[in-house]
């Protein structure tokens, strides 16, 4: 598993958090893949409100207590709501633009990547939101994650993650599952991003269905329970011992 951070050069999401966040505007964000059509992140939704945020990351912020690590932060915009409830956070992100934002956004972060070794801490709460299971990558990283996840949750503490079950990409109409089992599991996708002319490099993000994170996480002493379900396959699970 990738356990570097990025480069400002091979950053498209982070320039394009920066250029939004230093100008009020920002190009395309665009979103490529080997599995769909060439997708779009709207830049304005990484710096969305508490009020704008999704009920489901709304539950996961209300939900998260003690001392706090926001994964994958991004804008901040989870810490922000965060630090609006009183509630302290340590936010991290492999992005050197977006942890420049968040600290010009007077929020306590640093470049790091969940997954090293040397990145080191005891927290109540970890936090993995928009798609939260996706940077463990693949399906055959979920052991490493879930060791890592040891390392790092306090006495009593647990994760809250969102995710995705993409079954319903497979389904018939008449609500058969048909996928390539030779293929690999069907949640494991592959994406590049690109904005102006800052193009990243192909990365691996997983989606996960909760029966699958839920046997995955009891080989290694960890029980999930299932806090919300969202409208779209997407749902909120809690991670604890």
């Amino acid at each position: 598993m990738n356990t570097g951070v990025l480069t400002a050069d091979k950053d498209p999401m982070g320039k394009a958090i920066y250029d939004y966040f230093t100008t009020g505007k920002a190009a395309r964000l665009r979103v490529f893949s080997s599995q769909f059509d060439e997708d779009e992140i709207p830049v304005s939704e990484l710096f969305r409100s508490y009020d704008q945020m999704p009920e489901l990351e709304q539950i996961a912020l209300q939900k998260a207590c003690g001392r706090i690590l926001d994964v994958g932060a991004g804008s901040g915009c989870h810490s922000l709501a965060l630090r609006a409830m009183g509630k302290d956070s340590l936010a991290i992100d492999i992005s050197p633009w977006a942890v420049d934002v968040m600290k010009q956004r007077g929020l306590e972060a640093a470049q790091v990547n969940l997954f090293d070794s040397h990145f080191v801490g005891q927290y109540d709460t970890i936090l993995m939101l928009m798609n939260g299971s996706g940077i463990v990558g693949k399906l055959g990283n979920l052991p490493e994650f879930f060791q890592r996840i040891k390392q790092l949750l306090a006495s009593g503490g647990s994760v809250l993650m969102d995710s995705s079950d993409l079954r319903y990409l497979y389904e018939d109409e008449d609500g058969s599952f048909v996928v390539n089992l030779a293929a690999g599991y069907y949640g494991e996708v592959d994406f590049r991003m690109q904005y102006k002319q800052v193009r990243g490099d192909v990365f691996d993000w997983l989606y996960v269905d909760f029966d699958t994170l839920s046997a995955y996480a009891a080989q290694y002493g960890f029980r999930v329970e299932m806090l919300s379900e969202g409208e779209h396959y997407n749902y909120l699970a809690r991670i604890a011992w």
